[in-house]
């Protein structure tokens, strides 16, 4: 049963009209137009400069963002990949959880502003993302490397271990995915009934955002949907997922073919939860990130 905030919540995100920005393939084009004409900045707040050191280089055109815990050795390194349709960039929800992750799990979190669709396309941002990652295990240290990834980004993040594990057969110490958007073809025949319910997303502007992403790419290719590329050999998987999101077909869907391809996984499902909610200022929010820093604490001790 969610809790009474998390249904408040939801109440609260039809009542905004959160759910118009994905209603239509127009409302999405309306988005990436208005950012082409002004765009958002991806800057982390000033206040996280105060528990944690922040540098910026560049990796081709990507800004990427290094935060590490203030007065202390990282205990272990983490890729962030935010979340936002391919078309939104890093807000303060994603940096909230980044501050989380840097002061509670003592992690470097590696945090990449990668370029946008139209502009940027999985067959460039994939491969890009791979690098990243492959880097990030490499640089040694102390404590593992976790690859998280919400939404968009989670999708982003596991086509780039799938790819990494492709060229090397390196993977991270564990795969950590937040209401992931594995399949952009949103062909999933549940998702109909559970669209109806859902207060932040809709069907028509995901598949445009998913075009707009695949570029000449074919929707299904796993380089933008990883839900049909190969799971042999990744790395433990944590996903988070909740049934009032249109996209818990694609976690759902991960279950079955990462556990058939002999992968561990630790699957939370909540029931009447909206997508995204683990980043939320909810208890089970809250729940959900603990659980996350945990992880990540215990692959500090490895």
């Amino acid at each position: 049963m969610p809790s009474l905030r998390s249904r408040a919540l939801s109440v609260a995100l039809i009542a905004s009209g959160r759910r118009r920005r994905f209603a239509s393939a127009e409302a999405v084009r309306s988005q990436v137009a208005q950012s082409a004409r002004r765009p958002a900045s991806h800057l982390p707040p000033r206040s996280l400069g105060r528990v944690a050191e922040i540098s910026r280089t560049f990796v081709g055109a990507w800004p990427v963002y290094d935060v590490s815990p203030r007065g202390t050795e990282p205990a272990a390194r983490v890729l962030y990949v935010h979340g936002g349709g391919f078309i939104n960039e890093l807000v303060r929800p994603h940096w909230a959880f980044i501050r989380q992750l840097v002061t509670q799990a003592r992690a470097r979190v590696v945090v990449p502003a990668y370029i946008l669709a139209p502009r940027g396309t999985a067959d460039r941002t994939v491969p890009a993302a791979a690098d990243l990652l492959s880097g990030l295990i490499a640089s040694g240290g102390a404590g593992g490397t976790v690859l998280i990834g919400d939404s968009a980004g989670a999708g982003l993040a596991l086509a780039a271990a799938q790819r990494l594990h492709e060229r090397t057969g390196a993977q991270p110490s564990r795969i950590v995915l937040i209401s992931p958007w594995l399949d952009v073809t949103m062909s999933h025949p549940d998702q109909a009934l559970i669209e109806a319910g859902d207060p932040m997303l809709a069907r028509p502007g995901l598949r445009e955002a998913g075009r707009l992403y695949a570029g000449m790419l074919a929707a299904d290719d796993p380089r933008v949907s990883p839900l049909h590329g190969s799971f042999a050999g990744l790395a433990p998987l944590t996903v988070f997922t909740g049934t009032r999101d249109v996209l818990t077909t694609d976690s759902r869907e991960l279950l079955t073919r990462a556990l058939a391809a002999g992968v561990d996984v630790e699957f939370h499902e909540e029931a009447g939860l909206p997508h995204g909610y683990p980043l939320m200022p909810l208890p089970e929010g809250r729940a959900a990130r603990e659980r996350i820093v945990r992880l990540i604490r215990a692959t500090a001790e490895l």
